[in-house]
């Protein structure tokens, strides 16, 4: 199996190419390398697997040092000749999967084209190489983001999700609809996965476990919204993973079933598919912090501060079609998860 995965220095993708790589998967990775967050992150990743930053040019793939069947390229969704390039190249993808885009709620306040360009466009001009180089199967990273003022928990994939209260979820929400578009017009197989709140090593420096962390570290003081009545399916990145390979794996099918006069939101007459992929064990936001006091030995003066435009309350993840249909079972507990996050913060960063 040879899959494209997109935003593949990203705290997904990282981890996502590697366990493919154990599968014994030929992985191509391509990656922006965009300065959203600290780029020696990434650069950091990408040295992990195989990749030194010396031998990284744009728009030129290299071969991993560790891994003759990993190659990365420095390119972007919105460069459509060098994506269209790539996919020619490559000769076919047994699997597309989505991991670029410009993430992050409260950017998407201030930085509105950034999510246009990438989100919007580059996910078109993906769309297009998956239709005119018939990729396999095309899996794809929507959000937890997307259920906005929806109240009703646990979020069902089976729920409208038509009030966004941020450009981020707005665009993501425009990813499914672009991906049924093509599903239903050209047969594209597409399943979209709706990410929970998800953490681990080598995670991204805007999320709450890697601001916490670093603030602890640093005996700083850590703002913490909505007064702290703030709830998350944090959902530990090898049981993300382990998803993500199940869905790759079992490209969409029509639903057979599926009623027009009764529309399922979740699936299609199309190869089309939308599952949530979370914890589906949500914890409240001052427990969380707490673990990261546990396994840190320190204590931290909360800032408590009203909830910012964009954020939600409280996020569910139910999560029993994945379970049922590609057995799904995450596993890990906050403490451990956690644990393993603070483990790998402190031999990287050395404190």
């Amino acid at each position: 199996m040879h899959a494209l995965i997109t935003g593949s220095a990203g705290f997904i993708g990282f981890h996502l190419a590697n366990r493919l790589l154990d599968l014994g998967w030929e992985v191509t990775g391509m990656d922006s390398m965009n300065d959203y967050y600290d780029v020696n992150l990434k650069y950091g990743r990408l040295e992990a697997a195989g990749f030194s930053k010396q031998a990284i040019e744009v728009n030129r793939p290299v071969k991993s040092s560790l891994n003759q069947h990993h190659t990365f390229i420095l390119t972007g969704l919105e460069n459509k000749e060098a994506l269209n390039t790539l996919f020619a190249n490559a000769g076919g993808f047994d699997v597309v999967i989505n991991l670029a885009a410009q993430a992050g709620v409260r950017y998407s306040l201030t930085n509105p084209y950034a999510y246009v360009e990438s989100n919007i466009i580059g996910f078109v001009n993906l769309l297009e190489c998956c239709r005119h180089h018939k990729a396999g199967h095309l899996v794809f990273a929507s959000s937890s983001s997307v259920y906005g003022l929806n109240e009703t928990v646990p979020f069902s994939e089976k729920h409208t999700v038509d009030h966004p209260i941020s450009l981020y979820a707005a665009s993501k929400k425009s990813n499914e609809l672009m991906a049924h578009t093509y599903s239903h017009l050209y047969g594209l197989p597409a399943t979209g996965l709706r990410f929970f709140t998800v953490y681990g090593p080598w995670g991204r420096p805007d999320m709450a476990l890697f601001l916490f962390t670093r603030a602890i570290f640093e005996n700083r003081p850590i703002d913490v919204y909505n007064f702290g009545e703030m709830e998350r399916d944090f959902t530990y990145i090898d049981d993300i993973v382990d998803g993500i390979v199940r869905v790759a794996k079992h490209p969409a099918k029509p639903n057979a079933a599926w009623d027009g006069a009764h529309p399922d939101p979740s699936s299609s007459t199309a190869p089309y598919r939308i599952y949530n992929i979370g914890n589906s064990r949500p914890v409240k936001l001052l427990d969380f912090i707490e673990a990261i006091e546990r396994k840190t030995g320190k204590t931290v003066v909360k800032n408590l501060l009203p909830i910012q435009p964009g954020d939600v309350r409280r996020t569910y993840a139910d999560v029993s079609a994945l379970r049922e249909e590609l057995g799904y079972n995450p596993s890990t507990t906050v403490e451990e998860g956690v644990g393993k996050f603070i483990d790998w913060y402190r031999e990287y960063y050395g404190v």
